[in-house]
């Protein structure tokens, strides 16, 4: 309701109205609107606003926006999600008692975030003060000590910078961009990864066109995730380094066309010093173009300073070799291993190669579970690596022979990343009600201890619900652990909406994780029910569970879906009439898969980046290796798998009944742009009601923040209309 009348303009500081955090600030609300009729102005002076602030603002308050007071209360909100702090485990300093760490902050009204870093002592002395050491506009990454301890050095704007350990005598190292780096064991020479072109562009073969956008492409992988294959690939330089310079012009020691870390997901755990300085290991796959798209067989190469020989060390190992760690003694390497050729799910192994005897082995044989990220004990006699563990993630330990397996952490949480300092380990944590903040533990396990409070303030004033674990009992007669989200100040007497939550991957486990979108405890604040169960196809579980939805993506993973819905509708308190189910990626199809198969069971749907027509998104789609796999090849083949001829959800389009939002990011090369128009399409001339949100800056997830606040508003915008009956 507006009144007819008159309105006037106040500041906050004239009214002298607090200033809120992400409620009212005089920073992204300068001024005041106020309504008020025409004869309750006249009766008031207004120049006597001083004394009649009061009233003002009594007379405001209805009028004030809604998303204000939503932020007021104890309840999540997507603006109070993008004011946590988010902190990312950087270094440990090489005695071992101080970690160093960035946190980042996002500027909603500016679009963009910055991060700076800081440092906690590992014991605990601190009592979670951290110390700040900068204070930039943009972003510090990789931040490392080096290795004497008196320096920790970082990436800033792409060039590398070095301070003291307490912030100050910040110096610039490099002129030149890089996208990481590490400092040799003994401080004489520093590794980075660049940018180096070896392709012609268009304009390169025809330098008369300088302004043409075509693009000449000969082989797959042209594109990738979200971004265009533009001639440049990521080398290995070294160059010698003494008291905070480069004093050698930088050595390419990979000098070929192909990418080292790999991309887009590598990074510097893809690199490792050996402890001596003459060696370095390398993530790379030495393939191009279509080969590229078909295969997994990247490999762990090793370059010789002294000789300037590359070894291929997994020659014959054909699927993902990755993330090489050498030993502190320098006797063994370690790394990642999957066995299968061109399945990305495979089991990952651990690996040790021994310099002494030549000979490699597995650690982890008959282990029926991921070992990830092998990171050596100081005295080199075990490794300590991250499983995922029946929806949780956890630390573990193993000797060099596969014997003494330990778990190192316990709890409904996710640990990692971590890493292992000269006095313990020092592990990012979180869980589906806390972001991530570091904690210490002993090397041998025990208690762990937190050290970083980022976020103790805002999450003190927020109310999150119960989360708890559920088994239910699949068609085939297994168990299906299932994550329950209840609402903040549940009542059992009374009846909620509720979600089916479908998981993306297809498998990537529904683990303890806190995210910034698909976040469990904000749908739980917006009073609904989240079902999140770890279906057929999921990590944790044992290979078998996980190699289960190959070739059978709507079969008994589906099954395993609904299920778990069905379960817990069981329950008094869940409003059978108001289920909705939502999903990305892989959970995105599994909606689009549901819409079409779900008996009426759901009055909404809320599909992401999902796959709907799967002979139009594998011939867009540039991973193939992954495609390949899981539909048992392409779709033309002699004998085309069962899931080409009953798992694609555009075949089950004549059974659509139900309002659906699809989402969809233009840069998305995964699953393309197509699919998700294409889903929007059918709707509309089904006559279902539909809408599509479609970002044409984001790939397969939303980054930015106010395309995230958008997100978060017309998912919920469109559960409530449906389930809620709210206009």
């Amino acid at each position: 309701m507006i009144f007819k009348g008159h309105f006037l303009y106040f500041t906050p500081k004239q009214l002298s109205l607090p200033s809120v955090e992400g409620i009212w600030s005089p920073k992204f609300f300068p001024t005041l609107l106020i309504f008020a009729p025409k004869p309750l102005l006249d009766h008031f002076p207004i120049i006597n606003f001083n004394t009649m602030k009061k009233l003002i603002l009594l007379l405001a308050l209805p009028f004030l926006t809604q998303n204000i007071f939503a932020q007021s209360s104890d309840r999540l909100t997507p603006e109070k999600l993008w004011s946590l702090g988010r902190v990312a485990l950087f270094d440990i300093s090489p005695d071992g008692k101080t970690a160093v760490y960035g946190v980042s902050y996002y500027n909603i009204e500016a679009n963009k975030g910055n991060r700076d870093l800081f440092a906690i002592s590992t014991d605990g002395s601190d009592g979670g003060k951290a110390r700040q050491l900068t204070n930039f506009e943009g972003n510090e990454n990789d931040a490392t000590f080096r290795p004497d301890g008196h320096k920790i050095a970082y990436l800033k704007g792409g060039k590398l910078w070095e301070m003291n350990p307490d912030g100050t005598g910040n110096m610039q190292v490099s002129d030149f961009d890089m996208n990481g780096f590490k400092y040799s064991p003994d401080g004489r020479k520093i590794l980075f990864i660049a940018d180096v072109k070896y392709d012609k562009t268009t304009q390169d073969a025809h330098p008369d066109l300088k302004k043409t956008s075509g693009k000449i492409i000969d082989g797959l992988l042209y594109r990738h995730w979200d971004e265009w294959e533009d001639g440049s690939y990521s080398n290995i330089f070294v160059a010698d380094y003494a008291d905070g310079k480069l004093t050698s012009q930088p050595v390419n020691i990979v000098g070929e066309p192909f990418d080292t870390p790999l991309k887009p997901f590598g990074g510097m755990e893809q690199i490792a010093w050996n402890s001596y300085g003459n060696q370095i290991a390398y993530t790379c796959l030495k393939l191009r173009g279509t080969a590229a798209a078909n295969s997994t067989n990247s490999d762990i190469y090793v370059y010789d300073l002294l000789t300037k020989r590359t070894t291929n060390l997994t020659q014959g190992m054909d699927g993902y070799d990755m993330n090489p760690s050498f030993s502190p003694d320098g006797r063994y390497l370690a790394w990642e291993s999957q066995a299968t050729p061109g399945y990305e799910s495979d089991r990952h192994r651990i690996y040790i190669f021994d310099t002494k005897t030549k000979q490699k082995s597995e650690v982890t044989n008959g282990l029926d579970r991921n070992a990830t990220s092998p990171t050596w004990s100081p005295d080199s006699q075990r490794i300590v690596f991250e499983s995922t563990e029946k929806g949780t993630e956890q630390l573990y330990s193993i000797g060099l022979t596969g014997n003494g397996m330990e778990q190192i952490t316990n709890g409904q949480f996710n640990f990692g990343p971590f890493l292992v300092g000269k006095n313990g380990i020092v592990t990012a944590r979180c869980s589906m009600s806390e972001p991530h903040e570091l904690f210490s533990l002993p090397l041998d396990g025990g208690r762990d201890m937190q050290l970083t409070y980022t976020n103790k303030d805002k999450l003190a004033a927020m109310k999150f619900g119960k989360v708890e674990k559920r088994m239910v009992k699949a068609t085939d007669g297994q168990d299906i652990l299932t994550w329950v989200i209840y609402p903040p100040n549940f009542d059992p007497s009374k009846k909620y909406p509720t979600l089916l939550y479908c998981q993306g991957g297809p498998q990537s486990p529904v683990s303890q994780f806190w995210s910034y979108r698909w976040n469990f405890q904000m749908m739980a604040a917006n009073d609904y029910i989240v079902v999140a169960p770890n279906r057929r196809g999921l990590p944790g579980f044992g290979q078998k569970w996980n190699d289960e939805i190959a070739g059978d993506w709507g079969g008994q993973a589906m099954q395993d879906l609904l299920s778990a819905i069905d379960d817990v509708s069981k329950e008094p308190y869940v409003n059978k009439d108001a289920l909705g189910a939502v999903g990305a990626s892989f959970g995105g199809y599994s909606v689009l898969w549901l819409a079409g198969n779900h008996q009426k069971r759901f009055k909404a749907f809320i599909e992401h980046d999902g796959m709907f027509n799967m002979e139009s998104w594998y011939g867009m789609t540039e991973e193939m290796f992954f495609a390949n796999h899981d539909t048992g090849g392409p779709y033309w083949g002699a004998n085309p798998g069962e899931t080409w001829k009953l798992d694609s959800p555009h075949k089950y389009v004549q059974n659509w009944d139900t309002p659906l939002l699809v989402v969809q990011g233009g840069m998305d090369f995964r699953v393309p742009e197509a699919e998700g128009m294409q889903a929007f399409q059918a709707a509309q001339l089904r006559g279902i009601p539909s809408k599509m949100l479609y970002f044409p800056d984001e790939g397969h997830w939303v980054l930015q923040p106010q395309n995230g606040i958008l997100w978060q508003r017309e998912f919920f915008g469109w559960l409530d209309r449906w389930l809620k009956n709210k206009p």
